[in-house]
């Protein structure tokens, strides 16, 4: 939780600090990096899916090390490979900011995808210390090296770019110190450690493809709205996005906890534990909405620039309610449960219908309010969907619960779209307020249960 609180600061500066002081076509280049660059982790191909999934109930000393860094090698000689060719690319565009972004990302697909390996290693072996100071690193570096280039009144995009990657590299340089048996020394046969790298690819592609299938929700939202607008409603756009990320970061910690501390559980004990989290978030979740209305209030002070954002805001905010309860619950427990293949058919169903509601909204409705609203559904059927298959699987029954959901983010999007901002608020903990007074007798099992 220090570490996400780090992170929070960080991203505090990042998406709410950084557009006050750079010029919106900037800012619009560099959340187009950030798009593309987030992608690059596709090119483990599995890899370390397939580690975290058949590693993740050992500790550190139980790891067979020079196994292990037989598929580091692997990893990092392969992303050089990619590297190498995003950089040629790069050179024979003719498109200036096109060619340094494509050459940016191809530096980030070696830091990210090594960054991740190092993440991993910390995750699956249950050093969450290490993964804090990990992430600690990372972020103060990213943030403090930007926090500079405001004093200095830089705004070229190129900067705040490598200041990511330099991030990534304090925190492979946190790894190279706490993990080195994982990087340096001798290595298995390359007969062994193809076999090895065969195995991690079998386990963790279906993982992989699932995971990054579910990412692309979003990313491919964001992607035909730079394909289909121009840089600045792409900007204001990504500044909204943004914004709902910063609701996700203490729910990402927590997830992080989670699914190594499975692995070790009774599995008796997992559908208690699932409907514990999941009585205990909802209303947290839905609390949290409550925080748009001031935060618009003093955005819309703060960055006049970026008013249209809040609008769009305002239609997103409700992901961060199905987002969080898979990324917490649902994804957890089809990996803990080895369901690999429910989730890949459930995150690719998502997809198709995404993909299908983004293009229509882009390129025949011509509305980017639509396609944003499609983001929202398609992350709630995603979520709903993933819950059902998890409640057959532990055995509970979940179906108010999904009325109840489906009602409240309703009920915020009617207050938000049709009334003005302090009004929409008083409706909106009045809504609140009827919800917590109907699941209060869930709210009194579950304080009895913890006592």
């Amino acid at each position: 939780m220090g570490a996400q609180v780090v992170s929070l600061a960080v991203s505090f500066l990042l998406n709410l600090v950084v557009p006050k002081f750079i010029d919106e076509y900037q800012y619009a280049y560099w959340q187009i990096f950030l798009l593309y660059v987030n992608y690059v982790g596709v090119l483990h191909f599995g890899l370390l899916d397939g580690i975290v999934l058949r590693y993740a109930q050992y500790d550190y000393d139980q790891l067979d090390k020079p196994l292990l860094r037989s598929q580091f090698y692997s990893l990092f000689i392969s992303n050089c490979l990619f590297a190498s060719a995003s950089v040629a690319i790069a050179l024979i565009l003719n498109a200036e900011i096109t060619s340094e972004i494509v050459a940016l990302v191809g530096l980030g697909i070696i830091t990210k995808n090594v960054f991740t390996y190092t993440s991993y290693t910390f995750q699956i072996t249950n050093r969450i210390g290490n993964y804090a100071i990990l992430v600690i690193a990372q972020r103060l570096i990213y943030g403090v090296v930007a926090g500079v280039l405001i004093l200095l009144g830089i705004d070229n995009f190129v900067w705040y770019c490598l200041a990511d990657l330099l991030g990534d590299i304090a925190g492979i340089g946190i790894g190279l110190i706490c993990n080195k048996d994982l990087y340096m020394g001798k290595s298995v046969s390359i007969r062994t450690a193809l076999r090895e790298m065969k195995r991690n690819l079998s386990s963790g592609i279906k993982l992989m493809v699932a995971t990054w299938s579910s990412i692309m929700l979003v990313g491919l939202a964001k992607m035909i709205i730079q394909w289909r607008w121009d840089e600045l409603v792409f900007g204001k756009i990504s500044f909204a996005f943004s914004v709902s990320n910063l609701f996700l970061t203490f729910v990402a910690a927590i997830s992080i906890v989670l699914f190594p501390s499975m692995k070790r559980m009774d599995p008796a004990e997992l559908p208690k534990l699932y409907t514990g989290i999941r009585r205990a978030s909802s209303p947290v979740l839905f609390g949290m909405l409550l925080f748009y209305f001031p935060g618009c209030w003093i955005l819309e002070m703060w960055l006049p620039a970026y008013a249209p954002s809040l609008k769009y805001l305002g239609i997103l905010l409700p992901m961060i309610v199905f987002s969080s309860q898979v990324s917490l619950l649902t994804d957890n427990y089809l990996k803990a449960y080895r369901k690999e293949k429910n989730m890949l058919f459930i995150n690719l169903a998502s997809i198709a219908f995404a993909t299908a509601f983004f293009i229509l909204s882009a390129y025949v409705f011509e509305s980017v309010e639509l396609l944003l609203v499609g983001v929202v559904v398609a992350i709630m059927l995603r979520s709903m969907a993933s819950e059902w298959v998890v409640s057959k699987v532990i055995k509970i029954k979940l179906y108010g619960t999904f009325i109840k959901d489906f009602v409240m983010v309703a009920a915020f999007w009617v207050f938000v779209n049709y009334l003005s901002l302090w009004t929409a608020c008083v409706c909106y903990a009045l809504s609140f307020l009827i919800y917590v007074l109907c699941n209060q007798k869930l709210f009194k099992k579950l304080a009895l249960n913890k006592n």
